[in-house]
């Protein structure tokens, strides 16, 4: 059956693709290189790369060095000068946004601390100055402007740009691709927090390569990003992952969601610091009220790690026992989904040196010994950057493996 011109589009623009997602996995390649690893013939690569290089996507960068016969082929990389790239993240206490070329690689950083209660139609403005701030950076860079990708805690829905509950910003039901598709004339990409750093890790942190791996981090609560099989794992209609919600203390601590004993509520930094707060105002000593000069509205996680740092008994107790309850969750996503990697991101690495250890030693004692037995753990690359680089890579994502025109 004759095709036509739009099947013959659609092809060209899928195996354009595969030749980006390539070179984003490993650079620099050779084009006899991206024949064998796409199954694409060699003219068909040939054509291809022309019109890439055309466009600024990709950039010959020399010849290869090591050859078996024949002439050595020309190296291929993407192209950094491709265009630019806003990642942003809206969090609870915080925005921030980065511009970035097409390999990642940060021109231009701007974050802003705010109260958690500061009204959500505030954030959003604030929200939109940023990015208008990073679209004049971008003019300086003279390179076209490729997309948006935004980073926010909540259940989203990806297909329709839409946030449809944060429980620890409380916002509801925000339409991100009306209020920003056409206001900035680019693709915008959103995903939650845990997704977007599970992919910017996938990408350009410390699972890159790995095709099956979970990241956990932590801002406020506790988000989660699944990769199975190279593929951000989203469920039937995107909301897969809210980790931080699984239930493991039955009538525990109220979480921000309305309901009781979700796994947050005992790992994640604000029901930590409630607890050390509540352990402080019953006498408990400590070191953390001097670090703070009183005021324990200043507590933070970087605080509890310094107490710790310091000797401080309670941030010791609270943080071991933030391991504990990290390790058991840990060790039944193990059983369920058989990762070859856990990565710990957020507020997370910032006390890696007294969690790392628990969790380890409670994977070995709970988890199944077949699927534990090949596991790794680790600490982000991108550390508190996880989720805004992964915004950045939400975009990227939305070129290399999509059908659409670059």
């Amino acid at each position: 059956m004759a095709t036509g011109p739009a099947d013959q589009n659609l092809v060209k623009q899928m195996n354009s693709a595969l030749i980006l997602d390539q070179l984003l996995a490993t650079s620099p390649q050779s084009r006899a290189n991206l024949a064998q690893h796409t199954g694409l013939n060699r003219s068909t690569i040939s054509s291809l790369v022309s019109e890439l290089i055309e466009q600024g996507l990709i950039r010959e960068v020399g010849r290869e060095t090591a050859y078996s016969r024949g002439r050595p082929g020309i190296l291929l990389e993407l192209n950094p000068a491709g265009g630019c790239i806003i990642g942003i993240e809206i969090n609870v206490g915080y925005t921030t946004v980065i511009l970035t070329d097409f390999t990642a690689h940060t021109l231009w950083r701007r974050h802003v601390e705010m109260d958690e209660d500061t009204p959500q139609a505030e954030v959003l403005a604030l929200a939109e100055d940023l990015i208008d701030a990073a679209l004049q950076a971008a003019i300086a860079h003279n390179q076209p402007m490729l997309g948006i990708g935004l980073g926010v805690p909540g259940m989203v829905d990806a297909a329709h740009g839409t946030l449809r509950f944060a429980p620890n910003l409380r916002w509801r039901n925000v339409n991100f691709r009306d209020l920003w598709g056409h206001k900035f004339g680019v693709p915008l990409y959103i995903e939650n927090d845990g997704n977007a750093s599970a992919l910017g890790e996938y990408y350009f942190g410390i699972a890159k390569g790995c095709e099956n791996f979970i990241f956990l981090g932590t801002g406020i609560g506790l988000s989660g990003g699944l990769m199975l099989n190279g593929q951000l794992y989203r469920g039937a209609d995107g909301y897969a992952g809210e980790v931080g919600h699984i239930i493991v203390e039955s009538g525990g601590e109220l979480c921000s969601c309305g309901r009781r004993g979700c796994w947050e509520t005992l790992v994640g930094p604000r029901a930590v610091i409630r607890g050390i707060v509540h352990a402080l105002e019953n006498g408990a000593p400590s070191l953390i009220p001097g670090l703070v000069n009183h005021n324990c509205e200043k507590i933070t996680m970087q605080v509890v790690v310094k107490a710790a740092n310091l000797g401080d008994q309670l941030a010791l107790d609270t943080l071991s026992d933030v391991a504990l309850h990290l390790g058991s969750g840990i060790a039944n996503l193990i059983n369920l989904f058989n990762p070859g990697l856990i990565v710990l991101g957020g507020t997370l690495t910032l006390a890696g040196d007294y969690l790392m250890p628990t969790i380890s030693n409670i994977i070995v004692a709970e988890a199944l010994s077949a699927p534990s037995r090949m596991v790794a753990l680790a600490l982000s690359s991108q550390g508190m950057d996880a989720c805004v680089k992964g915004a950045v890579a939400l975009v990227i994502d939305g070129i290399v493996r999509e059908p659409v025109s670059c």
